[in-house]
């Protein structure tokens, strides 16, 4: 169908994206750039219809991922606040003893991110603050997004992000740390003030920290949901759901054959660790 209001089809430009990743092929212009008015609500309908399309295929949503969860970011792309897409059961895996294996061979442009992952065990009130925001979670982790891109040379604007699967490729997962409420208070702090260390093998690539992610990566979950509420058709977050809470990093590129190590300071999570095979 097209949709209202714009020059596109967003279950074309969905099978193109799709097909796009499939084959490693990469799109020359972004829709944003050929469909005149291919805004933020464009972008969440190809979303929607590719949510669709992996759900006939056999798939299923576990979750969501972020996106420019940096407000100094949203004055510049002129957004109001930061962007989400969902992630999915043959995208999203668990790091046994804190290490993983990820093979790169059916991606096209490959970055890490590393980032504090949520499990939610219930919906986030309105207005919600760090600690309500804790209450709703069953436990969070540490973890890697894998973000990849099929437009040349990562240029694009957020609708564009948004219609490409939110660029989401893969989310390992660290060791859960469950939420007991006599700590959240404790816990509020330290997400807005632990660090982190990036190491590509024995190079620390990129430093980081909590408060690079709206302040706190509770807080990033909050904005998501009230950014989910204020989309037309948004499914608001759910019991068992992951949060993929935004970048505490720049992203860095990858290439197979690397090992990335994230160590956090100042919050009880294991150090996690990826190899990357062609």
């Amino acid at each position: 169908m097209t949709h209202e209001g714009t020059a596109f089809d967003a279950h074309a430009l969905a099978q193109e994206l799709r097909a796009a990743y499939e084959s490693r092929q990469i799109v020359a212009v972004p829709p944003s750039d050929r469909a005149p008015g291919f805004d933020l609500p464009s972008g969440y309908a190809v979303e929607a219809e590719l949510v669709r399309l992996r759900r006939e295929s056999g798939r299923t949503t576990v979750g969501r991922k972020v996106g420019y969860a940096n407000k100094a970011v949203w004055r510049v792309l002129k957004l109001e606040t930061l962007v989400w897409a969902h992630m999915y059961d043959d995208t999203v895996r668990d790091a046994t003893g804190n290490t993983a294996t990820l093979s790169l061979a059916t991606m096209c442009s490959p970055r890490i991110e590393p980032e504090i992952v949520f499990r939610m065990k219930g919906a986030v009130p309105a207005a919600a603050g760090a600690a309500e925001v804790l209450e709703a979670v069953e436990w969070l982790a540490l973890g890697f997004e894998i973000v990849d891109c099929v437009y040349a040379d990562w240029k694009f604007q957020p609708a564009d992000f948004v219609a490409a699967f939110g660029l989401h490729s893969a989310l390992v997962v660290g060791e859960p740390h469950t939420i007991e409420p006599g700590g959240i208070p404790a816990l509020v702090e330290q997400l807005s003030r632990f660090t982190v260390r990036f190491m590509n093998g024995d190079r620390v690539a990129a430093e980081g920290s909590g408060k690079n992610v709206l302040r706190s990566p509770a807080l990033c979950v909050a904005e998501l949901a009230a950014a989910i509420a204020r989309q037309p058709g948004g499914t608001p977050l759910a019991a068992g759901e992951l949060v993929s809470s935004g970048s505490t990093t720049d992203s860095q590129p990858i290439a197979s054959g690397e090992t990335w190590t994230a160590i956090v300071e100042g919050i009880d999570l294991p150090a996690l660790e990826l190899r990357t095979i062609s």
